[in-house]
């Protein structure tokens, strides 16, 4: 017998073979689910510069930019210019049903897209806060940093969807009218200062993860060049957990752990939660983006710090 097949004149090799160590799944599962919400997931990577995280037999996961010089000729791709590697990169587009079968046959399990659309690289789609809880067992924290997050966008005239993150935290997902990369990121920023004004001993927005205690981390930083896994992607984890949207009240009835390559197709059922929790697009208030602007970018300011700190380090050794 032999575990290959065609699908939509795309070839699958070795389905049967386990995904990775821990997956309790096989490469055909990973294959059925991704074929199985399509519908659901083309719509949120169509023409965004696309980076997957792969899993080859034997080797790391890895995450792959640059489609590899033997993709088919179906698989679309966009050139960029790549500051952190100095070089020009191809990313895939997935736009279609062959794509994105490929993509599992490569062994593709996790969808990271770009915040912007191919040719449109000055106007992110969507303002995101990632909420990162210090442990598995702290998403409780998350939920009611999320909340925190919720009431933050309330009070600035905004609203957005929620999805878990497939890991341990979530994802705040705005849609924006037209804005400027950096106009977005100060935004962003701003929320998440707003948030954390909201609760301090809960949520913190300190970027150095020795100053966060036992906080959860409202992650503001997800701008720009940015990616975010997609919606209904699978994450390389044990069990192969599934970013999925979940409604604001149903926030505290949910785990991570409820949403998996196994279960999460079954779930949906005929329903595209994504789309029907997502708001339509907003235009971004000026105070929020004005307040933005007067605080530093997170990493900048962490590397100011980390290079102050081994200073004070070595004057007192």
């Amino acid at each position: 017998m032999t575990s290959d097949e065609v699908r939509d004149g795309v070839t699958l090799t070795n389905l049967d073979q386990p995904l990775f160590d821990g997956a309790g799944a096989t490469k055909r599962d990973l294959v059925d689910y991704l074929d199985a919400v399509r519908d659901r997931v083309i719509p949120v990577l169509r023409d965004r510069p696309l980076s997957v995280v792969r899993v080859r037999q034997g080797q790391a996961p890895f995450m792959q930019k640059n489609v590899p010089s033997y993709a088919p000729d179906f698989v679309r791709t966009v050139t960029l210019w790549a500051e952190s590697s100095q070089r020009r990169v191809s990313y895939a587009l997935c736009d279609d049903r062959r794509t994105l079968l490929w993509l599992a046959n490569q062994r593709a399990v996790e969808y990271h897209p770009a915040l912007v659309h191919a040719g449109h690289w000055d106007r992110p789609t969507h303002l995101v806060l990632d909420i990162d809880p210090p442990s598995a067992e702290a998403f409780p924290q998350a939920v009611a940093a999320a909340r925190l997050v919720g009431r933050a966008l309330a009070d600035s005239g905004l609203s957005g969807a929620v999805k878990t993150s497939g890991a341990k935290g979530l994802h705040v997902f705005v849609p924006l009218e037209a804005h400027t990369t950096e106009d977005v990121a100060a935004a962003t920023r701003a929320l998440g200062v707003r948030a954390e004004r909201l609760d301090p001993a809960l949520a913190t927005t300190a970027f150095i993860r020795e100053d966060r205690g036992d906080r959860v981390f409202l992650d503001s930083t997800r701008s720009g060049g940015a990616t975010v896994v997609a919606a209904y992607s699978p994450r390389v984890r044990p069990g192969v957990p599934v970013s999925f949207p979940v409604a604001w009240d149903d926030l505290d009835r949910i785990t991570p752990g409820d949403f998996t390559l196994h279960t999460a197709a079954g779930l949906l059922r005929d329903a595209d939660p994504w789309a029907a929790l997502m708001p339509e697009p907003q235009r971004l208030p000026r105070d929020l983006i004005e307040e933005g602007h007067t605080i530093p970018v997170a990493r900048v300011q962490a590397m100011h710090e980390g290079k102050r700190r081994a200073r004070a380090r070595r004057a007192t050794s």
